[in-house]
């Protein structure tokens, strides 16, 4: 056991889901020692002998050597026992699957999530907590305080990772690689074990007791209705192949850029437009019924109709609140709550209303949904961002997503885009639309934001003004502004300057944020949700529907004065 002096680094303070910065920065010498020892000091490590904690990564480069640094800091800092998916791969929902099951301390999860990886991109280190979820505020809070005055971590380089794979041909024991055969390691006299496990088998479990799988095989194996899933070269790959091709009988060829990769191929692992642009223009083709597509670390989901059909993130969310009850394990636990970050269009908002169900809105950030989970309150929730969950774990989960979706079509027997149409007309749809502005100066971003906070902290200078976009003769009336203020329900503690709303007299709304989940200069997200009842309007264009409140927020906002920026990077 080795105790090294060092000194703090500054900026180390965990985002909304964890500290995310450049790899070169987690690759200066003591960096990653720091934050995970910080780690450490936070939860407390007085007795944890008997503790288990959970460890695995997306695959992306930079992840073998902070696991190597973790398992050692972990055996120093007297854990117990340490659990690591084979290769060091866990997606984020497999690794609050493992703890919820093993009731462990918690987890590390090793990822940047949408990032791009490689030498050049981006790394990442995420604490869950024992209820499986992403550590909340207090907890980040004192991960913080304690990398800004640590003097020393503790680490044990004598747990040398190596396990013997006995190779039944030669009768010969084979030394492999870290991590890369299943099986349990003692050290330190027995004080010490890192297990080695499968990385899908307990969440293929898990998700065989949510779904039907004798009713998704049917649906999926005779090759009547066929599907094309997208890795994006991302963990979810060895998964999707599993249980989409293993386990329901789709055809191997169903499940592409399957490999885990360092870099995700030189691709950007964000399941949107833009970034899967391959994937839409196969499924445009119109030879396949369905298309889905991951991000890096299988939280996040994309979903697609033939054609092309593309199903936003918020109506996604809406179509499976509606189609609950075709999901088993919604029958049997029953619906207790369902919920939406701030920023996700109100499409769910309707359906609870009309079938009875509480509704919840809370800040951006998976962790704000947990303590609703915990309480009981909460069974179905969901972020425009492409992520979408319920409590069956305490993160988002990109492939629940997809068999929610599956099992939808299986028992309704319509397509994608009749699913989503038949959505509209009984409930009305909220086109929505998100704008990002990724890489903005942070100073020209901060001033934008902090103009948006002047204008709503005095509401009667704007509450009753009229707005109008430059080409379009309707008009809008402010009847609310503010930055969103969040008090939690179950431990009342409060959460502040969430984003900043301008609300309109027929419901449509404005957001601006500034995203958490960026590792190079700032982000900027737009959103825009207004609500339409006419069946003979919903099949316009969102972003043709949305324009007039597209041109009154750049003008509000005078996003392209501060930022310089004619046009967003990416629109959802």
């Amino acid at each position: 056991m080795a105790t090294v002096a060092t000194e703090p680094f500054e900026g180390q303070k965990p985002g909304t889901s964890g500290l995310r910065k450049k790899a070169k920065e987690f690759r200066r010498p003591g960096y990653t020692e720091n934050f995970v020892q910080s780690i450490f000091d936070a939860i407390g490590t007085a007795d944890l002998t008997q503790s288990t904690l959970v460890v695995g990564g997306d695959g992306r480069y930079y992840m073998r050597d902070a696991l190597r640094i973790i398992v050692q800091m972990a055996a120093a800092n007297k854990v117990g026992r340490v659990v690591v998916g084979k290769n060091g791969i866990l997606s984020t929902p497999a690794v609050s699957t493992l703890i919820r099951k093993r009731k462990s301390l918690g987890g590390i999860i090793l990822t940047a999530s949408h990032n791009p990886g490689g030498p050049d991109g981006d790394f990442g280190i995420k604490y869950n907590t024992g209820n499986g979820g992403p550590a909340p505020e207090g907890i980040t809070k004192a991960i913080f305080e304690k990398t800004k005055s640590i003097k020393e971590y503790r680490i044990c380089k004598e747990v040398q990772v190596r396990l013997l794979q006995k190779d039944w041909i030669m009768t010969l024991y084979t030394v492999k690689a870290e991590f890369d055969c299943i099986g349990e390691q003692t050290f330190l006299g027995g004080q010490f074990v890192l297990e080695i496990v499968d990385s899908i088998t307990d969440y293929a479990a898990l998700m065989k007791e949510i779904f039907d799988f004798d009713l998704l095989r049917t649906f999926l194996s005779g090759g009547k209705f066929r599907i094309l899933v997208d890795a994006m070269n991302g963990v979810m790959g060895p998964y999707a192949s599993r249980i989409f091709c293993e386990e329901l009988g789709a055809p191997a060829e169903s499940v592409i850029r399957n490999v885990p990769l360092e870099d995700f191929g030189g691709g950007h692992p964000d399941p949107n437009l833009t970034y899967a642009a391959d994937l839409v223009a196969v499924l445009k083709k119109g030879e396949h019924d369905f298309g889905a597509a991951f991000d890096g670390d299988g939280d996040r989901n994309m979903i697609l109709g033939r054609g092309g059909f593309f199903v936003n993130p918020s109506d996604s969310l809406a179509v499976i609140a509606a189609h609950n009850q075709s999901i088993p394990y919604f029958k049997q636990t029953g619906m207790k709550g369902m919920a939406r970050s701030m920023p996700t269009s109100g499409a769910i908002d309707r359906v609870a209303k009309e079938d009875h169900f509480s509704l919840y809105e809370v800040p951006t950030g998976w962790k704000f949904f947990g303590n609703l989970m915990d309480a009981g309150k909460l069974s179905l929730c969901g972020e425009e961002s492409f992520g979408t969950g319920s409590d069956h774990v305490r993160e988002k989960d990109g492939l629940w997503a997809v068999l929610a979706w599956l099992t939808i079509l299986a028992t309704s027997k319509q397509s994608v885009e009749q699913v989503v149409n038949s959505h509209w007309t009984k409930y009305g749809r909220n086109f929505f639309t998100r704008y990002d502005y990724e890489g903005v100066e942070s100073v020209g971003a901060n001033e934008m934001m902090e103009k948006l906070r002047t204008i709503v902290a005095n509401p009667a200078d704007v509450i009753g003004k009229e707005f109008a976009g430059k080409d379009d003769n309707r008009r809008y009336t402010l009847s609310a502004c503010d930055d969103f203020r969040y008090e939690d329900p179950i431990d009342k503690s409060i959460t502040e300057k969430q984003g900043v709303r301008f609300i309109f007299s027929d419901g449509s709304r404005i957001v601006f944020r500034l995203s958490g989940t960026g590792t190079g200069g700032a982000t900027i997200r737009l959103y825009i949700d207004s609500f339409e009842s006419d069946p003979t309007r919903q099949m316009e264009d969102a972003q043709v529907a949305l324009r007039p409140l597209i041109d009154i927020a750049l003008e509000i906002s005078q996003l392209q004065k501060h930022t310089g920026r004619t046009e967003p990077t990416v629109i959802t």
